[in-house]
Formats: C-alpha cells, structure tokens, sequence
C-alpha cells in the first residue's frame, strides 16, 4: 500500500471515548481527586470534544447511565453537535444497584431482573433520543459459592432478559454484548468468554454482536486470535480499548503490550482489505472504544495517547505487504513471514502521522498541544468549587 493509501487508512479510524473517563474514578480502594475532573456530563463532553478537536479521531462519545443522566436528551445531544461530537454507546449500569447483590437479569428474583430489563429498556429510548445506535451492555452477574444458585437456570434467565431487550431495539441500534472473565464475582460470570457472548448474539438475531474488551481475558490469551474469528463469523461488533498487567487494569491502550495492539489491528486491516465480503463488512463495522479508569495520570492527557496509540498501531498494520506475507505463508516461510510483520511493527510511523495531521490542520503533536493550550491549567481553575461526578468505579 503506497503513503497516500496508509494516510487514508489511519484517517478511517474513528474513535470513542468514555464520558467516565473524563471524571474523578478510583482503583477498588480509593477515589483520587484530579484537578480540572469533570464534574458533570456538559464539561465531560467539553473534554471529549477538546481531545477530538487535537486528534480528529475521537468524535464521538459514550454515556452511562445513571451517571450521565439529564433531564433533556435532546439538549444534550445538540450540546454535543455543537461541538463537533456525536452521542456513542449507551452503557447501562447493571451493577452498582443494591437489588443487584445477586445479580441483575440473573438474579433468582423475577422483580430484580424486571428492574434490570426496564433499565435496558429506558436506556434504549435515550438511544432514540441521543442518535446513539450501540447498546452496549456489561453484566456483573456471577456467583461467589459453588451451589449458590442453578449455572443453567441463570443462563435461561440471560437469554430471556436479552431476548425481551433485543426485540425492543430501533432498526438502526445494534446489542454489544461484552465478557468478563471474573470480577466482580469470585466462583463463576454468567458471561464470562467470547464463546458465551457468541452464543447469545446468535441467538438473538443480526444486530447483536460481540464486544471484546481488551482487558478482560487471562493472561498470555491470544486476543488476536478471538479478534480474527469473530470478524470470520461476521459477529465482532466492538472493543473496549484498555491497557493490562494483571487483571482488568484499565490502563492506557497499548501501554503494557503495543505489540498485541499491533496485532489486532493486523487481523482487522487485513479482514478490511479481505476479498470475503462478509469478513470485510464486518471489519469496516467495528465500533472503536476506549474504556479506562485513570485514576492517578489525570484525564484528558491519557485520553489523547490513547487515541494516538490506536492511530500508531493502525497505521503500522497497514504497512504490512499482505501480498508478499501470503506468498511467504504458502511457502512455509515460518521467520521470513514472521520478520515481514517484525519490520512493519518496528517502523516509526510519527512522520506518516504528522503529515496526516498537517494536513488535516491538526496538530502534528496532539500531546505538546495538550499541554501548551493552557486547558488542564483552566479547567482546573473553573472546575474547583464542586466535587467531580465520577463513578468511583474501577471500570
């Protein structure tokens, strides 16, 4: 692919960034203050539109409610419009609800899961309001004890809930399902792989897709392997983009391990430039989140090297010789295929990226940019009489 095609490949990537990023949230034993932290949804969108405005590649943003509740959707939409930004995913908070103690649409008590799937259902109507077409829904369900409640009868429990929701959605709004492997519960998660999400998305029907979070598999899984066959069964609708040591750590993309974002974007770049039409449409599809918690690196700086290392490993992906890596794959060429992929991961791109900014009238360094706007130093000063509106949760 020559430079003009690499530029309007990176150009294509679009991302989303999470309104709770932009808040105070803290790790499971405390909530640090950070100056200049949004308090409310208004400055949140403020923020995410201050970081699309120097990145060019984050123009939407996702709510969750009840933290990002208001009284008018449709004001808070054309709040966003104005600058620049579009509602994403509407996240529905399944979790942090006293009734939820043993689970939301899994709970034993039929009144429990009623709750849950009206939330799903109020969250589908601010999805009309808002112009958001994803639905993208976490389950915290699980147990603690073996024999604490029936494995099969809360899997029923799931699809039915899901079924009830899905058949409420608008033609224009698709279902993320995402998985988590543990936490919160500690014996067993009623949606705990993609194997599981992929079940439920196919049973319910074409505008239910998976959500892959990058952080929430065991360690050393081959997260690219999950992203391949997925896009293969046309059902990847999404990422979470986080960063991880150990667990669901929620750290910057591509901090621990650049080389697995490089990865998956190998497997999607190439899905897109597939001669399998259904693999390729799948690909183009692909809905690009972030979800962190920076608890103790600020808020909108993480943001942007977020953006920015997405934005890196795509256009590292793209300088890949597809046609050459196939002709060494049928040879058998085990390094010679290997060191092709070695050289595109090494290769500096910041020269590709600059140019593309420059030519976008963005500038070349978002993160310099950041910090010579004098944003941080002002919002600090504007944002110090009234405590943030942040989840507290870890993500």
């Amino acid at each position: 692919m020559d430079e003009e095609g690499i530029i309007r490949g990176i150009r294509e990537l679009k991302m989303e960034t999470p309104s709770w990023g932009y808040g105070d949230s803290g790790t499971r034993f405390k909530t640090f203050h950070y100056p200049g932290a949004a308090r409310t949804i208004w400055e949140k969108i403020d923020d995410a539109a201050f970081v699309n405005k120097l990145t060019g590649a984050a123009p939407r943003i996702a709510l969750h409610i009840p933290w990002d509740k208001v009284d008018d959707y449709g004001e808070l939409r054309n709040y966003a419009e104005e600058r620049g930004l579009r509602i994403g995913a509407i996240n529905p908070n399944l979790f942090q609800d006293d009734h939820y103690r043993l689970g939301s649409v899994c709970s034993p008590d039929p009144r429990v899961r009623r709750k849950a799937i009206d939330h799903m259902l109020d969250c589908i109507e601010i999805c009309e309001k808002t112009g958001a077409d994803i639905l993208s829904l976490w389950f915290a369900d699980g147990t603690n004890y073996f024999g604490q409640d029936d494995l099969v009868d809360r899997r029923h429990r799931m699809e039915e809930a899901l079924q009830m929701v899905y058949d409420a959605l608008p033609s224009k709004v698709r279902m993320l399902i995402e998985y988590k492997l543990y936490e919160p519960a500690f014996y067993h998660t009623d949606i705990p792989d993609w194997g599981t999400s992929y079940i439920l998305a196919r049973k319910l029907g074409p505008k239910a897709a998976v959500l892959i979070d990058t952080g929430h598999h065991p360690l050393a899984t081959n997260v690219e392997q999950i992203v391949a066959s997925l896009i293969d069964e046309a059902v990847l609708g999404g990422f979470h983009f986080n960063s991880r040591n150990y667990g669901d750590d929620d750290l910057i993309v591509g901090a621990s391990d650049p080389f697995q974002l490089f990865r998956i974007f190998h497997e999607i770049v190439g899905a897109e430039l597939s001669a399998d039409a259904k693999r390729s449409a799948c690909a183009k599809r692909i809905a690009y989140m972030i979800d962190q918690s920076h608890c103790i690196e600020g808020k909108i700086e993480p943001m942007i090297l977020s953006v920015a290392n997405c934005q890196i490993a795509r256009a590292k992906a793209l300088l890949v010789d597809r046609e050459e890596l196939r002709k060494l794959q049928r040879d058998g060429d085990v390094l010679g295929a290997h060191e092709l992929v070695q050289r595109a991961f090494r290769t500096d791109v910041s020269g590709l990226l600059g140019r593309m900014r420059k030519e976008m009238g963005l500038p070349e360094d978002p993160i310099k940019a950041f910090k010579d706007s004098g944003y941080a130093e002002r919002i600090s000063r504007e944002r110090r009489a009234a405590p943030s509106s942040g989840s507290g949760y870890p993500g």
